[in-house]
């Protein structure tokens, strides 16, 4: 059994009590002693902390890594600007999703972060895709941290005054405390925040900078999911997989007007024109039980009709929320799962459930 990877934050999370559990092949903060719904709450009241180091981070350089990322997603990489960047999926040849990233076009070439189950799988893609004239560097001594909530502004100002000024989905490379830091107005909270890449070495002290104000504290792996679930956010490995396309987890938001030219176009093509078997919907649950993923949903006639990819209690809404996978074709709001021998309700509702709150300027 190989053994678990600790992010540089390993130690500290152990002093702030965290409860470690095993994820993605590390060692994560499950939750900290105040518990996941008041973690949460704090996000959405406050600004949380997250260490997300266990994602992996790359470099691509070459003059024609934009035009050759293309013919790898679906997402407008050749009109990004420098300092902007974009959310968009690596596909395989049979159009599903091999994982979801963010791109940033930078000065020299392209920083990309990609989600930690998927980071060799994702490295090992670009290095076998891209051609000689690219250069994949992954950046294996940098961390990675968010801060998620309604004050993140206000605590970024007193840290770095370009970073503060950012527009969503925007990014600077700048300086906290004389540490290097490469920061980006985004996260997957719903809620406005930054994320910062920086060095290994200056990891803990920049984390415990952060942790100094009065309006943060730190945040576990069970807080970020149900943050992101309210938030109407997929998640690699449950409404997005190599088996889901983009069109049936409704991405279709990230594609480019000319997208006929990358892995997979054949099939996302015909599913533009055609319609796709499936959809990706939001599930309000009635009742307190919640209806976890992989649960099936049925119709009033007991038809399957889909699953659910991801369900818990929502803090925000006081009530069981969930995402899900069902047929495109179905008409009805309602459909029904079965729990513990009871029959639950869950009404078909548009997403987010918890409005976006990112900083447009």
């Amino acid at each position: 059994m190989q053994e678990l990877i600790k992010t540089p934050l390993y130690n500290l999370h152990l002093e702030l009590d965290a409860k470690m559990v095993p994820f993605a092949g590390y060692k994560m903060p499950v939750q900290y002693t105040s518990g996941i719904i008041q973690e949460h709450l704090h996000c959405r009241k406050h600004v949380g902390f997250f260490d997300i180091s266990h994602m992996g981070q790359c470099i691509i350089t070459g003059k024609t890594s934009a035009q050759e990322l293309e013919k790898l997603t679906p997402g407008n990489i050749s009109g990004l600007k420098s300092g902007q960047q974009r959310y968009t999926v690596l596909t395989n040849k049979n159009g599903g999703i091999i994982d979801d990233i963010i791109i940033t076009r930078t000065e020299s070439g392209f920083f990309i972060i990609v989600n930690a189950a998927c980071k060799e799988k994702d490295f090992t893609h670009l290095k076998q895709h891209l051609s000689e004239h690219c250069e994949v560097k992954v950046l294996q001594d940098q961390a990675l941290f968010a801060i998620q909530g309604p004050a993140s502004a206000i605590i970024m100002a007193q840290l770095s005054a370009p970073a503060s000024e950012l527009s969503f989905m925007q990014t600077c490379t700048t300086q906290i405390s004389d540490m290097p830091c490469f920061i980006s107005r985004c996260g997957y909270t719903g809620e406005d925040g930054f994320e910062i890449s920086i060095a290994n070495q200056y990891a803990e002290s920049l984390a415990k900078q952060l942790l100094a104000f009065d309006q943060v504290e730190a945040i576990g792996l069970g807080a970020r999911d149900t943050l992101r679930l309210e938030a109407g956010l997929c998640l690699y490995g449950h409404e997005l997989s190599e088996t889901i396309s983009p069109v049936e987890a409704g991405l279709k938001w990230t594609f480019r007007k000319d997208v006929d030219n990358f892995l997979g176009a054949d099939t996302i093509q015909s599913q533009l024109k055609q319609g796709a078997t499936n959809k990706r919907v939001g599930l309000l649950i009635e009742g307190k039980i919640p209806i976890r993923s992989g649960s099936d949903l049925f119709d009033s006639q007991n038809i399957k009709i889909g699953l659910v990819t991801s369900g818990s209690f929502s803090p925000s809404m006081n009530k069981p929320i969930a995402l899900a996978l069902i047929d495109s074709g179905y008409k009805e709001q309602v459909l029904y799962a079965t729990v513990r021998s009871r029959t639950i309700i869950a009404n078909i509702s548009s997403l987010p459930f918890i409005p976006h709150r990112y900083h447009r300027s």
